[in-house]
C-alpha cells in the first residue's frame, strides 16, 4: 500500500511536470521569446566612452535577475543586436552568501538576436537571486534604431549631432543587453558620460552631474566631461526605457494641477536655435497631462515630463515614460512660418503619445499581439483630448474622414490582418505598426465607447489601469473591466472585431413595405468567397429616422440578415448614425439618391460616411460608379472642409485610378471636378484673415489645391504669379497655408517652358535643402513629385539614393511620385533598377523599407504592372515587408477590376452630364 502509493505520486508528479512542459512549449511555439527560467528586476546601465569620429561607445550593465527555474541553470540568455559584449560575470546569492562567478563561454546567435552566458556549473533555482554584470561596445548608429546620432544644422550653419534612443519594438538590444521583451518588466538607473556642455536626458530626472572619472574621455574631443546619474525608474519594459543628449536648451511650464503637493515641470528640449518652436506643444502637454489624470482617475506618476524633438525618426514620435521624442514636424510649430495643418498635427501627436503614459506605460500588453491595446486606445483617446481642448476643430469628424477610412481601406483587402494578431518575430512586430492596429483598433474602441457611454467607458479604464498598474494585461482583462462597470457583456460582443479579419458590409433591401438587412464580409475586390464569409459581427445599427417614423425594431444585428419591421421604406433613415460603427452600408441606388437629396438631415460625419461608403462600393463592383458620381454633384454647395476633404479624397483615387484611360475622358473628369470647387474656390478667395477659424484655412488650400491639380485656368495663373514673386525675393507672396498648393501647381504646370520649369523646380529643391521653417522641406518634398517632365522626374528620383533627403524622410518624395500618374511607372522602374542599393538603405530599419515599399506600388490599376511587381519580388527576400507588399498588390487588383469593370460606364457618365468637350 505504501509502495503503490508513493508511486502513484511520483507518477502523478511526472505527468504534471510533463503537462506544464507541453504548455510552455505550446505557448511559447507561436513566438520568438527567451526562456523563463530568469526575470530581471533591477538594470544598472553606464554608458560612457562615447566615440564622436568612429560612432561608438562603451557601457557596462549589472542586471539583478531571479531565477526561477525549473530546475538548476545552466545558461542564462539575454538579447543584444549589433553590440560586442568583452566580458561577463555572474554573481549568486545562495544559502546567505554570494559567490561570483565566471561565465565559461559567451555564445552569440545573431539571427536570433541572443546572447548565451554559459555557467561552468549549473546553479540551483533555490539560489532565487543574481547580478548579471557585461561589459559592451555599441555603435552610434544612423539607422533610427537603438542609441543613433541625427544630423541637423546648427545655429552656427554647421554640420552638427544629436543622440538619443529608438527602442519600441526590440531594439533596446541594440544599445544594451537585455531581457528585451515587453512582460520582463524591471527597473532602471542609468548614467552616461558626455562632454560637460552637453545636455542629458533620461526618463527620471536628474540625481548627480560629477566630473568624470579619470580614464573615461571622449575619443577626439578635448573637452571635458561629467556623468549624468538619473533616478530610478518605475517597474517597466525595456522599449520604455530612452536617453539621449546633445547641445539642447528648453522651456517649461507647470502643469495647473498638484501632484505630491506641487505643480509639475512639463519641458520641451531642442537642440538650440529652434525652441520657441516648442511653445505650441507646450501649451498643450501640460493641459494634457492635467485632462488624462482627471478622466483616467490616476495621477500622472512620474515627477515630470519631458518632450524632445529629434531631427532623425523614424517614427512620428515614442512614448518612452517620462522622455517622449518625437520628429522634429510632429513637435515644432512656427506660428508664423508653418503650415496651420502642423498645429492639428503636433497637437494630437503630443495627446497621442501623452496617453501612452497611462495606457501602454503603466499598463503594458503582454506580448505584441495585443500592440492595439497601447496603440488603438491612444489614437482615440488622444482625439478625445484634442476634442476637449479645441471643440471647433471638429476633431470627430476629421477621424471618420482619416482614421476610420483609413482603417477600413486596409481592412478591406484579403491580406489585411485581425486587431489582434499572432506575432512571432521582431520583423513581425514591425509590420502591424498599421492601420489596422492604430486606425482600426482606435474606432472600435470609439464604437465600443458609443455603445457603451464615454462616461461609462472611462470609469472600466480606470479601473483596468488600477488594477493591472506597473504590470502587463490582455484585451480580455480590458474587456472584462468595461463588463463589470457597464453591466454589458462586453467580451462576447467585441470577439469578432478583434480576433477576426475584416468588417462587414451591411446590404439593403427595400420593397414596397419592408426593409431588410444582411451582414457579409466587405473586400475592395468584390469577390467574397464563401471560405471568407463565415464571420458573424455584433453590429450596432445606428439608426435614425426623421419625426414621422415609429420605428422600434431591433438597435444592434448580431445574426447574418434581419427584417427592420416598423421601418417605412417611404420615410428617411439612415444607419451607423455619425459612423460609430466600423462597417459600410450599400444601399439601393433609389435610397442613396433620397440620401443625397436630404443633405440637411444629415450631419457631417453622416455625409462623410456617405460619400465613402458609396465609393467604396463602386470600387468593389457592388454600387455603380455613376451612384458616386452624381452624389458628389449635387454637394456642389457643401461648406463643411471635412465633407469636402471626403469629396476631394474620393475624385482624386477615381481620377488616380484612371490616369492610363484616353485623354478625352481624364479630360473630362478634371472638367467635373473643376465643375465642383472652382465656384467654392471663388466663393473663399486667395486671402486669409487675421481672425479666421482653422477649419475655413484649411479648407481655402484643400480648394486651392484640388482646382490647380484639375487645370483649373484661374487658380493656375494666379499660382503662376504669386511664384513669379515669391522667386524674385517677395516671400509674403505665399502664404505658409498655400507653400505646398503653389509648388506643386507651378510645378505641375504645362504653362512654363522647360527652362521656366526648371528654374521653379530649383527654387523648390532649395526649400529642401535649405528648409525656411520646420515644415517646409516635407512640403516642398510632396511638391517635387508633381513634376511631369520626364527630367525633373527623374531628378526627384534621384533624391531618394543621393544622401540629399535624409533617410527618414525618402517615403515623401516617393509618395507623391506615386500619386503622380505621369510619374509612378518611373519610380517602380527606378526601384527595380536600383533594389540592392535601396534595400541597403532602408533595411536597417525595416520600418523605413516597409513604408517606402507600400506607399510606392499601391496606386497602379494595370494588372501588367501587377504582375511585374508580383515577378519581380518572387526571388527576393521580403521578409519585414511581405505583408504591405501583399496589400499593395491587393489595392492594384481593386483598381484594374474597378476599371474594367466601369471604365466605359463612367466615359459614357461624362459624355452625358456634357463634361467631354
Amino acid at each position: 500500500m505504501l509502495l503503490n502509493s508513493i508511486i502513484s505520486s511520483t507518477i502523478s508528479q511526472r505527468i504534471w511536470i510533463l503537462i506544464l512542459v507541453l504548455s510552455f512549449i505550446i505557448k511559447m511555439s507561436d513566438r520568438e521569446v527567451l526562456p523563463t527560467t530568469v526575470r530581471p528586476r533591477h538594470y544598472t546601465i553606464s554608458i560612457f566612452d562615447l566615440d564622436f569620429s568612429a560612432f561608438t561607445y562603451q557601457g557596462i550593465v549589472t542586471i539583478d535577475v531571479d531565477l526561477v527555474g525549473p530546475g538548476p541553470i545552466k545558461e542564462i540568455k539575454l538579447n543584444a543586436r549589433e553590440l560586442t559584449v568583452s566580458n561577463a560575470k555572474v554573481k549568486v546569492d545562495y544559502a546567505k552568501t554570494s559567490n561570483e562567478i565566471a561565465i565559461s563561454d559567451i555564445a552569440f546567435d545573431s539571427t536570433a538576436e541572443i546572447i548565451t552566458l554559459t555557467l561552468p556549473e549549473a546553479v540551483p533555482a533555490e539560489s532565487a537571486h543574481a547580478a548579471v554584470t557585461l561589459s559592451f561596445k555599441g555603435l552610434l548608429n544612423n539607422k533610427m534604431a537603438g542609441f543613433y546620432r541625427s544630423k541637423y544644422t546648427d545655429a552656427d550653419n554647421q554640420e552638427a549631432y544629436m543622440y538619443s534612443t529608438q527602442f519600441e519594438a526590440t531594439d533596446a538590444r541594440r544599445a544594451f543587453p537585455c531581457f528585451d521583451e515587453p512582460n520582463l518588466k524591471a527597473t532602471f538607473d542609468f548614467a552616461i558620460t558626455i562632454p560637460q556642455h552637453w545636455t542629458a536626458l533620461s526618463n527620471m530626472p536628474e540625481v548627480s552631474s560629477t566630473t568624470a572619472e579619470d580614464g573615461k574621455k571622449i575619443a577626439n574631443a578635448d573637452k571635458k566631461l561629467k556623468t549624468v546619474t538619473f533616478a530610478t525608474t518605475p517597474v517597466m519594459s525595456t522599449y520604455l526605457l530612452a536617453w539621449a543628449c546633445g547641445d539642447f536648451e528648453y522651456i517649461e511650464d507647470f502643469t495647473e494641477r498638484k501632484y505630491n503637493g506641487k505643480r509639475m515641470p512639463v519641458r520641451v528640449y531642442t537642440t538650440k536655435g529652434i525652441i520657441k518652436q516648442g511653445e505650441f506643444a507646450l501649451e498643450n502637454a501640460k493641459k494634457i497631462v492635467d485632462y488624462f489624470s482627471d478622466i483616467f482617475d490616476i495621477e500622472y506618476v512620474l515627477p515630470k515630463v519631458d518632450l524632445l524633438a529629434v531631427h532623425e525618426f523614424s517614427h512620428g514620435a515614442m512614448e518612452n515614460w517620462g522622455l517622449i521624442t518625437y520628429r522634429t514636424t510632429a513637435l515644432l510649430f512656427d506660428p508664423e512660418k508653418s503650415d496651420s495643418k502642423y498645429k492639428n498635427r503636433v497637437a494630437y501627436v503630443v495627446a497621442h503619445e501623452l496617453a501612452h503614459q497611462w495606457f501602454g506605460n503603466l499598463v503594458t500588453m503582454d506580448w505584441w499581439n495585443e500592440l492595439w491595446l497601447n496603440e488603438g486606445f491612444a489614437t482615440w483617446v488622444g482625439w478625445l483630448a484634442i476634442d476637449y481642448l479645441y471643440p471647433d476643430w471638429d476633431v470627430f469628424a476629421v477621424f471618420v474622414s482619416e482614421s476610420l477610412q483609413g482603417a477600413l481601406g486596409l481592412d478591406s483587402l484579403r491580406q489585411s490582418h485581425p486587431i489582434e494578431v499572432p506575432v512571432k518575430s521582431a520583423l513581425d512586430i514591425d509590420q502591424i505598426f498599421d492601420a489596422i492596429s492604430y486606425l482600426k483598433g482606435a474606432s472600435s474602441i470609439r464604437m465600443i465607447s458609443s455603445h457603451l457611454g464615454v462616461k461609462t467607458f472611462l470609469k472600466g479604464v480606470s479601473n483596468y489601469l488600477k488594477k493591472h498598474a506597473y504590470g502587463n494585461a490582455t484585451t480580455k482583462d480590458l474587456w472584462t473591466a468595461l463588463s463589470q462597470e457597464s453591466g454589458i457583456d462586453v467580451i462576447s460582443i467585441m470577439e469578432n472585431w478583434i480576433t477576426k479579419i475584416g468588417f462587414p458590409v451591411i446590404t439593403v433591401t427595400e420593397t414596397d413595405s419592408e426593409v431588410s438587412i444582411r451582414q457579409d464580409r466587405f473586400l475592395s475586390t468584390g469577390d467574397v468567397k464563401d471560405s471568407e464569409n463565415t464571420t458573424e459581427w455584433w453590429v450596432p445599427l445606428g439608426l435614425y429616422t426623421d419625426s414621422a417614423s415609429t420605428y422600434s425594431g431591433i438597435n444592434t444585428l448580431e445574426t447574418r440578415e434581419a427584417t427592420l419591421n416598423g421601418l417605412s421604406p417611404q420615410g428617411f433613415y439612415k444607419i451607423n448614425k455619425n459612423q460609430t460603427g466600423v462597417y459600410r452600408v450599400n444601399y439601393p441606388p433609389a435610397r442613396l439618391a433620397k440620401l443625397g437629396q436630404a443633405k440637411e438631415k444629415l450631419s457631417i460625419t453622416d455625409k462623410v460616411g456617405l460619400i465613402a461608403d458609396a465609393s467604396s462600393m463602386a470600387l468593389a463592383g457592388l454600387g455603380p460608379t455613376t451612384g458616386i458620381l452624381g452624389l458628389l454633384e449635387g454637394l456642389k454647395g457643401e461648406e463643411s472642409y471635412v465633407v469636402w476633404s471626403e469629396i476631394t479624397n474620393r475624385i482624386g483615387t477615381l481620377r488616380s485610378a484612371w490616369y492610363d484611360e484616353p485623354e478625352s475622358v481624364k479630360s473630362a473628369l478634371s472638367s467635373f471636378t473643376r465643375s465642383l470647387v472652382s465656384p467654392a474656390v471663388k466663393t473663399l478667395g486667395w486671402e486669409f484673415k487675421p481672425d479666421e477659424d482653422y477649419l475655413t484655412t484649411q479648407l481655402r488650400g484643400l480648394l486651392i489645391g484640388v482646382a490647380g491639380a484639375a487645370n483649373d485656368p484661374e487658380v493656375v495663373d494666379e499660382a503662376l504669379e504669386r511664384f513669379k514673386k515669391y522667386a524674385g525675393g517677395d516671400k509674403s507672396a505665399i502664404n505658409p497655408n498655400l507653400r505646398r498648393q503653389i509648388f506643386s501647381i507651378v510645378l505641375a504646370s504645362d504653362k512654363l517652358s522647360d527652362e521656366e520649369a526648371k528654374a521653379a523646380y530649383e527654387i523648390v529643391l532649395n526649400e529642401v535643402l535649405n528648409p525656411s521653417s520646420v515644415d517646409s522641406k516635407e512640403l516642398a518634398l510632396l511638391a517635387l513629385g508633381k513634376t511631369k517632365r520626364p527630367e525633373l522626374i527623374k531628378r526627384t528620383l534621384s533624391l531618394i539614393l543621393s544622401g540629399e533627403v535624409a533617410v527618414q524622410d525618402v517615403h515623401t518624395p516617393a509618395a507623391s511620385l506615386a500619386s503622380n500618374g505621369a510619374a509612378r511607372l518611373a519610380l517602380w522602374n527606378f526601384i527595380k533598377e536600383n533594389w540592392e542599393q535601396i534595400y541597403a538603405l532602408m533595411s536597417g530599419n525595416m520600418v523605413i523599407l516597409d513604408r517606402f515599399i507600400r506607399i510606392s506600388i499601391n496606386r497602379f490599376s494595370s494588372m501588367k504592372v501587377h504582375d511585374d511587381i508580383a515577378k519581380f519580388f518572387e526571388d527576393k527576400d521580403t521578409h519585414g515587408f511581405e505583408r504591405s507588399l501583399g496589400q499593395g498588390l491587393d489595392i492594384v487588383r481593386s483598381y484594374a477590376g474597378w476599371i474594367e469593370r466601369d471604365g466605359p460606364i463612367v466615359e459614357a457618365w461624362l459624355k452625358e452630364k456634357g463634361y467631354s468637350s
